[in-house]
């Protein structure tokens, strides 16, 4: 598949989102196994064949060296090892897949890009929701959602952000700033990543700032109508107790844009901040979490940035 038709069903994404749906585009690509699987096109920056790559002695397992590519350096993961580690043995993976997520480039490698299919993220389902076709071949803790096309046929999407942490390991959470909350104040985040839900929670803690989450869009939505309803029914304002709420970007079920249309389109949630935070960090991720209302973006997977992104909602 060239680079401009990527590029062109990105900005197609962009425009698409940007109106009333609540779709995403995924590449669908094969490992050499009878399993296919995707990458939503908002990570991917082009598709083409395997360069030539620069073997370097130490390298974590699973990465294979590096290229270069356009003046940057770019390390180079095979997939496969991670996914279907038993399949790895003389293979030769002829496509690669130049991606940019999580503040930075990776090039990985696969067996072959199918083509670019356009779903509902209603359609998007949590992994322990489905079954899958040949379970014991794929590491189904690297999966985050999976998709049933019309035709029966399952579509992984990986946790490309899990597998690039256990390459270079988890950012460690330093000392944080205290937040000034009273005791029944709270920050309530979701995110389906289990890095990330892990790095929320230690960014929050040592901030001291109590917290409620969610997995997806759609249980967020529901528990947050929930808290809600208890406020308005008892004539509180919900914003007296939760200062802030955060959301990714990709969830299975209903993605971060139309939960924070959502929030922002019932006056319950008037006052509260809606924070992004999300490993798709190119321009027009920005733009588009713009667009739907929310108040700041902030890519993962930095703590830092995280905490200096929180701090000034709850200083409030």
């Amino acid at each position: 598949m060239p680079e401009n038709d990527v590029a062109m069903s990105a900005a197609m994404n962009i425009n698409a989102q940007q109106g009333s749906s609540n779709k995403m585009e995924i590449l669908l690509f094969s490992l050499g196994t009878r399993e296919t699987f995707g990458i939503n096109v908002f990570k991917v920056r082009e598709v083409s064949q395997t360069p030539l790559i620069t073997r370097t002695p130490y390298m974590p397992e699973g990465l294979e060296g590096v290229l270069a590519l356009r003046g940057h350096i770019i390390p180079v993961i095979t997939l496969a090892k991670f996914i279907c580690p038993d399949q790895v043995a003389g293979h030769h993976y002829d496509s690669m897949i130049v991606t940019e997520f999580n503040r930075g480039s990776h090039a990985l490698l696969v067996d072959s890009v199918d083509r670019i299919i356009r779903v509902d993220w209603d359609k998007v389902r949590s992994p322990e929701k489905m079954m899958f076709a040949n379970a014991s071949s794929i590491q189904q803790n690297l999966i985050s959602a999976v998709i049933e096309m019309d035709d029966g046929q399952l579509v992984s999407i990986l946790d490309v952000e899990q597998i690039l942490a256990s390459i270079v390991g988890e950012t460690a959470v330093p000392d944080m700033p205290q937040a000034q909350l009273e005791d029944d104040q709270y920050v309530f985040f979701c995110d389906d990543s289990v890095i990330a839900r892990k790095e929320i929670t230690g960014v929050l803690e040592k901030m001291g700032a109590r917290y409620q989450q969610a997995n997806n869009g759609r249980e967020a939505w529901e528990r947050l109508q929930m808290l809600a309803q208890r406020h308005w029914g008892e004539g509180e304002s919900l914003h007296d107790t939760l200062k802030l709420i955060m959301v990714d970007a990709e969830m299975p079920e209903m993605d971060g844009y139309a939960l924070t249309r959502l929030i922002k389109a019932d006056n319950r949630f008037n006052g509260i901040p809606v924070l992004m935070h999300s490993s798709l960090s190119s321009n027009a991720s920005r733009m588009m979490g713009a667009s739907v209302g929310v108040d700041a973006y902030v890519a993962k997977f930095d703590p830092v940035a995280l905490c200096d992104s929180i701090i000034p909602y709850l200083s409030r």
